[in-house]
């Protein structure tokens, strides 16, 4: 399997010939925050069999990017996205959409995908009209993969997420401060433990930050991801950490 991290949420899952995009962010800002390490990422990004699009927030669902993806590709979105996706991008994109819930299961190329429960709130915004669950994804390839989108520790993470191979695990943000329903370093190596993942790679850090405002708490940029590696070093050391940079990838195998 080869994973490729464009940034902050946004990965490519290549295994036995299918490629999946998750959470595309593919240009430079999302309205007042903009990509402050490595440039958008390249063309090849947007080559894709699908889309796994974890919840409705801005920087998860980026309603600029999901007509840049390759025409053809299903977005597999959570439910109650589709009405959202056919307002901004046009019935033909919408068209494309999968709604999916925790449970559900959707098979692409060769992999196999389950939607799992986020500990996350799943509103476009707090005032808005568009509402669906957030969601992880699961994804029995070789190895079997969790992408955990935005999401906080909660009493089943387990039994819904695990066991897997290798976690894409966030672990940090894009402003000075990080809110509920989010995970932290330490929090991230906990949630891998629960899941019981042998391999995992930092994402959700050190890519986007709110514009004007790169001299406040700059620890909570690019730090996350060696913290994250520190902790995860202290709790379990033979879990294999990859501290990727945007446009970097990495070949994965896990015994």
């Amino acid at each position: 399997m080869r994973i490729t991290w464009w940034g902050h949420a946004t990965t490519t899952i290549e295994d036995n010939g299918t490629r999946l995009l998750t959470d595309p962010v593919l240009t430079s800002r999302i309205a007042h925050l903009r990509r402050r390490r490595g440039p958008a990422p390249l063309p090849a990004a947007a080559e894709c069999d699908a889309v796994l699009i974890s919840h409705m927030h801005a920087d998860h669902l980026h309603l600029t990017s999901i007509p840049l993806v390759a025409p053809d590709a299903a977005l597999v979105v959570p439910q109650g996205a589709a009405r959202l996706i056919r307002q901004d991008c046009g019935d033909a994109v919408a068209d494309r959409c999968i709604e999916v819930a925790p449970g559900n299961q959707v098979r692409i190329g060769a992999l196999d995908i389950t939607a799992v429960t986020a500990h996350h709130d799943g509103r476009r915004l707090p005032w808005s009209s568009y509402v669906g669950p957030a969601l992880g994804y699961r994804v029995e390839g070789s190895p079997s993969v969790w992408f955990a989108g935005d999401t906080d520790l909660f009493d089943d993470l387990a039994a819904e997420a695990g066991p897997v191979d290798l976690a894409l695990v966030p672990v940090g943000g894009w402003g000075p401060s990080l809110g509920p329903g989010h995970l932290d370093p330490v929090r991230a190596a906990d949630a891998v433990r629960l899941v019981g993942a042998r391999a995992a790679i930092p994402v959700h850090f050190g890519t986007f930050w709110p514009i004007g405002c790169d001299w406040l708490k700059p620890e909570l940029f690019l730090p996350p991801g060696d913290r994250f590696k520190t902790a995860m070093a202290e709790l379990d050391p033979a879990v294999k950490v990859d501290v990727l940079v945007p446009g970097e990838s990495t070949e994965v195998v896990v015994p």
